[in-house]
């Protein structure tokens, strides 16, 4: 009999449903598992930051391996193993400390492995444009997951919600294992800028817009469920919340393939910031529930456009044996907006509920503008 053959494609689409099946679980309902043991506002804030800043130094130390040695797929394997068994302890533990420190290091090790396989995709994708149909499965993933969390946490005691976050990570262990692996290392000279990414002021430019851009979310990701659930939303309804947005976002991932080249990354990532300012600004006011499927829709933009734009910008700007790299040093710049947000999300909303979004809005605004800045530096410089 002949033996069945899994492409490239479908392999990586498995990772990704794998790896946002967990992001359905963890974003929406980690909170309250953190919560449930015992943890108010501020102190969760800061237990969810804390993988953010170990992740400056774990992402960079991973993605280096993977670009001097070749090995995306073993050091993808690599933390997931070190995740999974970090979360398996997390479910044991008790107390500020102890949790801030496991989640540290559980979550910043699985953290580690979405740039692997950005990067990964990027380098055993034939065409750029491919990436959107392909990552649209992590996020259907990501809608099924935040769907079985919301009806977990409907049913069962929110102490127990992490077994669902361990599963989901194991999932992603067992995904990595299936793919195939491709070779990062050594840059062949045939794509990507010739500079080197820290020494680009238009590189270092788009990355702090970016980031900007995704650490406004921090109110969002950090809060939005507890305070749904303070206004007596329901489990399932407050995943259909979450869900909606990111539905919103696989119909952009399924179209990015077919954008004119006229759209171009800098182009995805200046509109994406400006509808999130749009969107936390809506969410400052504390909408009716009526209004909130609209604002969620704008998920498609703050995020999936940003997101397609940073991604093809850095595949466009860096060479082949740096890429990993690269998308090391944007997870950092990510990393550090996202968890001094998210710090101060916490004091923020714990002193201002809702209106905490009206900063989220500043931020967004103020990413859109770094983005402003370089369309302006890239057309300088293609005047020179």
């Amino acid at each position: 009999m002949r033996a069945l053959s899994i492409g490239f494609a479908p392999r990586l689409a498995a990772l990704y449903a794998a790896l946002f099946a967990t992001v359905g679980v963890q974003l929406p309902f980690f909170p309250l598992w953190l919560k449930a043991k015992g943890l108010d506002a501020a102190a969760i804030g800061i237990v969810l930051a804390s993988p953010m800043l170990v992740r400056i130094v774990l992402i960079p130390a991973a993605a280096r391996i993977a670009d001097l040695t070749g090995a995306l797929r073993g050091t993808m394997i690599a933390v997931l193993v070190a995740a999974t068994a970090g979360t398996v302890i997390l479910a044991f533990a008790d107390g500020f400390v102890a949790l801030t420190l496991i989640v540290a290091l559980a979550m910043a090790a699985w953290n580690c492995a979405n740039p692997l396989a950005e990067t990964y995709a990027f380098t055993g994708l034939r065409r750029p444009s491919a990436y959107g149909p392909v990552r649209l499965w992590g996020s259907l993933a990501f809608i099924a997951g935040s769907f079985l969390a919301g009806a977990a946490a409907d049913v069962m005691p929110a102490r127990d919600l992490i077994w669902l976050i361990a599963g989901a990570i194991a999932l992603s262990l067992l995904a990595a294992i299936a793919l195939e692996p491709v070779n990062a290392a050594h840059a062949d000279g045939t794509s990507g800028g010739s500079r080197a990414p820290l020494s680009d002021p238009l590189f270092l430019t788009v990355i702090a817009g970016a980031s900007l851009i995704q650490g406004s979310h921090a109110v969002y990701y950090g809060f939005s469920t507890l305070a749904w659930t303070q206004r007596g939303l329901d489990g399932t309804t407050i995943a259909a919340l979450w869900g909606l947005g990111v539905a919103a976002e696989v119909v952009l991932f399924w179209l990015s393939a077919r954008l004119p080249p006229a759209i171009t990354p800098l182009m995805l990532v200046t509109f994406g910031g400006a509808m999130a300012t749009v969107r936390w600004a809506g969410m400052a006011l504390d909408p009716p529930a009526a209004i909130l499927p609209m604002l969620q829709v704008l998920h498609a933009f703050s995020f999936g456009a940003a997101h397609l734009g940073v991604l093809r910008f850095i595949a466009q700007a860096a060479p082949r044996g740096r890429r990993a790299t690269a998308q090391a040093y944007y997870s950092i710049a990510n990393g550090g907006a996202t968890a001094g947000m998210m710090m101060l999300s916490g004091w923020l909303y714990a002193a201002y509920g809702p209106s905490a979004y009206a900063a989220m809005a500043l931020a967004a605004g103020a990413g859109c503008a770094c983005c402003v800045i370089a369309r302006g530096m890239m057309r300088r410089r293609a005047v020179v």
